[in-house]
């Protein structure tokens, strides 16, 4: 078909498949964030409860002696007394016979919607670190197996490849009854995480070769990301509290269906095409200063926001006994700003210079982050979470296109593998930061975890002014002084051209002289 011919040839298509995958990569990303928490403390906390107090031997009926409008007096109460259901079985309160009514103590009354086990809630900061951080884990793992499987077959396969994991997880997440199943599931999703998004990122910036315009095609393709971290939170929380669990993981199942083909139309994923030049040697990649200063601005700045996902919920049904949808809430004003600041920064951070949005944007974070236990409210969390994810938005859209841009300049320009460290980057943001922020909340308390996290952001800064003007290789020069005779002014010394008319000068002299 020649539409079909017209769209393969089409970089804007090819952005617009990046974005898609992108988009729905995170929105499984963050869907899960309000919805764990409180799955597993209904799942396993009340109904551990619920099958101990069943196992309580029942004690003989009493003839009644209450008031014969005592019952109907202890219904109004309906925070500590549960509805008797019309076939007469109840709940009850942990460690009573089933069916007996709870009297209040108005001495000591208990805040409306706050959850009970604290000690549960404090173990449960840990195992869900951990369930959210095997995600990262393993697309650490198999970042860098992406990244040369795309040097050697291109990146249509891979991508493709990523989205048939990416369909499965999805299922698995919406069928999944325990901590097991959640565990695999989410580490699948990072398989297919891997997949896409180095495939994804390394087929943008081959079909964008001019830096400028790759700087603006990265940040709508981040836009994508950002947008998808945006829906995910809020759209599972509400989901899950008035629809259930597996519906938000049916939607997102039908949405990477209707990605499916678009990547089956538009990037032939049955055509081998490997890079034209070879690849530069990963190990050679992480030695340069340069690129491993752009991946840790990329980590620091992304485990901010990382430790928040497992344990802000926690920490907001402990001090301010929140309703489920509000858990998902918290994080829409971080979403919202990440969208606006990766769409505006995409094209604003080649004019002010990238290292110096990168530097701004990581003391940004940091300061984000020391005002998030001020909060007594979730409204109280709304400017702390818009200038995080503003901050992180100037990060990413500075670091993802600085990437290409010094693999061109200090490399080959074959970009699967550059992009695959920054992915590895940015999934060891993901990786420490929840498997660590639920042991350091367990030991020293939420704020200090802001604090911790908050002054590595800052302290980190200053290293970005590094990437102010970086050098090229002596070959890369070569090579650039050919293809482009009218650039080689920012890259070529200006030293040698001045010993010419030295030498002339001494030859008049020497001349002069005789």
């Amino acid at each position: 078909q020649p539409w079909l011919a017209t769209g393969r040839a089409s970089p804007r298509l090819v952005l617009g498949v990046v974005f898609v995958a992108l988009l729905l990569d995170n929105i499984l990303l963050t869907v899960v964030v309000p919805i764990v928490p409180t799955f597993l403390y209904t799942t396993e906390y009340e109904g551990a409860n619920s099958s101990a107090s069943s196992a309580l031997p029942q004690p003989a009926p009493a003839a009644p002696r209450a008031p014969p409008f005592s019952s109907v007096l202890s219904y109004f109460d309906n925070s500590t007394v549960p509805v008797e259901l019309p076939n007469g079985t109840g709940s009850s309160p942990p460690g009573l016979p089933p069916g007996t009514p709870q009297t209040p103590n108005p001495r000591n009354p208990e805040p409306r919607g706050c959850l009970e086990g604290g000690e549960f809630l404090a173990q449960e900061n840990t195992r869900v670190g951990l369930l959210f951080a095997s995600k990262a884990l393993v697309q650490l793992l198999v970042n860098p197996w992406v990244g040369l499987l795309t040097n050697r077959i291109g990146y249509h396969i891979p991508m493709f490849i990523g989205f048939c994991i990416m369909f499965l997880s999805t299922l698995m997440f919406a069928f999944s009854g325990t901590y097991t199943l959640l565990f695999i599931a989410r580490a699948l999703q990072g398989v297919g995480s891997s997949f896409s998004s180095v495939a994804g990122l390394g087929l943008l910036a081959s079909v964008y070769p001019d830096d400028s315009e790759r700087g603006s095609a990265m940040g709508i393709a981040l836009g994508g990301l950002a947008l998808g971290v945006l829906i995910g939170a809020p759209f599972g929380s509400v989901m899950y509290e008035f629809v259930g669990k597996a519906s938000p993981f049916l939607v997102l199942a039908f949405l990477a269906l209707a990605d499916g083909a678009l990547q089956l139309c538009i990037l032939q994923p049955s055509r081998i095409s490997p890079e034209s030049t070879k690849a530069t040697p990963v190990s050679t990649l992480l030695r340069d200063p340069y690129i491993l200063v752009a991946a840790g601005a990329l980590c620091f700045s992304n485990m901010g926001v990382a430790m928040l996902e497992p344990t802000l919920p926690i920490w907001m049904l402990q001090t301010m006994c929140s309703p489920q949808w509000q858990l998902g809430m918290a994080f829409l004003p971080a979403s919202i700003s990440y969208l606006i600041g990766t769409n505006l920064f995409g094209i604003l951070a080649n004019r002010m210079g990238r290292w110096l949005c990168s530097m701004i944007g990581m003391a940004v974070v940091g300061i984000s982050l020391l005002c998030v236990p001020l909060a007594t409210s979730i409204y109280g969390l709304i400017g702390p979470n818009a200038g995080l994810g503003f901050a992180i938005g100037m990060v990413d859209s500075s670091m993802m296109p600085i990437m290409g841009y010094l693999v061109d300049l200090r490399h080959t320009s074959a970009y699967g593998t550059v992009y695959a460290i920054a992915d590895v980057a940015f999934c060891m943001g993901f990786a420490i930061g929840p498997s660590t922020g639920g042991a350091i909340v367990r030991a020293l308390g939420f704020p200090w975890l802001m604090v911790i996290v908050g002054v590595l952001n800052v302290a980190y800064a200053p290293l970005c002014w590094l990437l102010r003007s970086p050098p090229a290789t002596e070959e890369k020069m070569a090579i650039l002084s050919q293809e482009c005779p009218m650039q080689p002014k920012s890259y070529s010394p200006k030293e040698a051209p001045r010993e010419f008319p030295l030498t002339e000068e001494s030859d008049r002299e020497a001349e002069n002289v005789e």
